[in-house]
């Protein structure tokens, strides 16, 4: 009876983890397929980095109106939308014939995730009760590193078989099974579907939802915090890993084969990360989560960066992604337990916005530097800052976290 119980609480959310499965394979079988066919049309590695640039410019785009949309909008309704949209467009990248005209559709695409993202978040946090989000948090970091692995193994057979066109035209069938999927959910808010047509978009409405999002900011000026720290975490971690490929390349001198088992390594430290916290996450609170695992991923980095043989970045990469799993479970629980839902869109789409154009700003200065100094001293700065960033969420966790946000007293989630 009790086993039949904890299927049926478990039912939707496994159904939702199939389908966040699916999309998350398809979208790593799409990355390497579009890196390919943009190399193999202009012979530019400048071409190929262009696609990275247009993810973060697509944000900033998106983000700023997004929210708006997002939290007034059926959040199922919509993720199947964008699914299945989505799904079209990557089925029309191959007839395309150039790469500007490919770049033009990509960046529509990623508009389509910049939206789909804090869609996903908020539907995820309506279906799934208080108490299982971690658990749930948990089982999608696990699904999250194997498509990690599983994605570009799939993508390497179909390269074996087939071209990167049949790749694209296989994530582009992946997509829209995991919008088909989502059809079979529950509609948690069949009366929102006429919430746009009373409030239209405008840049009045926009304004009011900005003023909303810095009020709420203000008002919860802890939560935030750590809020923007992770998101600090994740600029700088995106502007290290860009030069990843330079560093095992000069500093480390790693032929083409040892630097793809160094990523292979970092795989299965997700991998590795993601299963112990599933077994463990019921013992572990999510300030120790998030505390403790920013703090060790950041130390991961670090090993990385000082790092001059082979064995040591191995070291350091498998560290640093192993406690990403940890960090990235307790952050999506403490996002869920503390941002209330009727403005989860605008919140996470502002702040989305902001870590986007920080992306670029230091994604670039890295870049830079790493010209006039050298690499090795700017991942070295950038980890110390990284770990600068992660001793202050570390502290904030340990001393507030448990107080002021998962008691549950806590006004905001009475």
């Amino acid at each position: 009876m009790k086993i039949k119980s904890l299927l049926e609480s478990w039912k939707y959310a496994s159904i939702l983890l199939f389908g966040i499965g699916v999309s998350n394979v398809g979208d790593w079988i799409y990355l390497i397929a579009l890196n390919l066919i943009v190399l193999d049309m202009t012979d530019s590695p400048l071409a190929v980095s262009i696609l990275y640039i247009l993810k973060p410019l697509a944000t900033l785009f998106t983000n700023g109106w997004a929210g708006s949309v997002v939290d007034r909008l059926n959040k199922r309704n919509l993720m199947i939308v964008l699914d299945i949209f989505r799904a079209i467009f990557i089925a029309i990248l191959p007839i395309l014939p150039t790469v500007w005209a490919i770049y033009g559709l990509v960046f529509i695409i990623n508009m389509a995730s910049s939206m789909f993202e804090p869609t996903s978040m908020t539907y995820i946090t309506k279906l799934i009760p208080r108490e299982q989000r971690k658990r749930f948090n948990s089982f999608r970091s696990l699904i999250d590193s194997g498509g990690f692995l599983i994605g570009p193994a799939i993508a390497g057979l179909m390269f074996m078989n087939g071209t990167p066109f049949f790749a694209i035209y296989m994530t582009a069938i992946a997509i829209f099974i995991s919008g088909l999927i989502t059809t079979v959910m529950p509609n948690l808010e069949k009366q929102r579907v006429a919430d746009i047509k009373e409030s239209k978009l405008s840049l009045d409405l926009l304004k009011k939802d900005w003023q909303v999002v810095i009020n709420f900011s203000k008002a919860h000026l802890f939560i935030m915090t750590i809020y923007f720290l992770f998101g600090c975490l994740m600029v700088m971690a995106t502007a290290i890993d860009s030069l990843e490929a330079a560093f095992a390349k000069e500093v480390l001198s790693l032929t083409d084969s040892k630097y793809g088992f160094l990523v292979s390594i970092a795989g299965a430290g997700i991998i590795v990360g993601a299963s112990v916290n599933t077994i463990f996450t019921k013992k572990i609170s999510t300030s120790m989560l998030l505390g403790f695992g920013t703090l060790l991923v950041s130390v991961g980095y670090i090993i990385y960066a000082f790092s001059n043989t082979f064995i040591v970045a191995a070291i350091g990469f498998f560290v640093l992604s192993f406690f990403l799993a940890f960090a990235n479970a307790g952050f999506h629980t403490f996002y869920q337990n503390n941002i209330p839902v009727d403005v989860m869109g605008r919140v996470g789409s502002v702040y989305g916005l902001i870590e986007a154009f920080l992306i670029i700003i230091v994604t670039t200065l890295f870049g830079f530097a790493a010209q006039l100094i050298s690499i090795k001293v700017v991942v070295i700065i950038g980890t110390l800052m990284m770990l600068g960033v992660t001793l202050v969420m570390f502290v904030f966790n340990i001393q507030s976290f448990k107080s002021k946000v998962s008691s549950k007293k806590t006004s905001i989630n009475s």
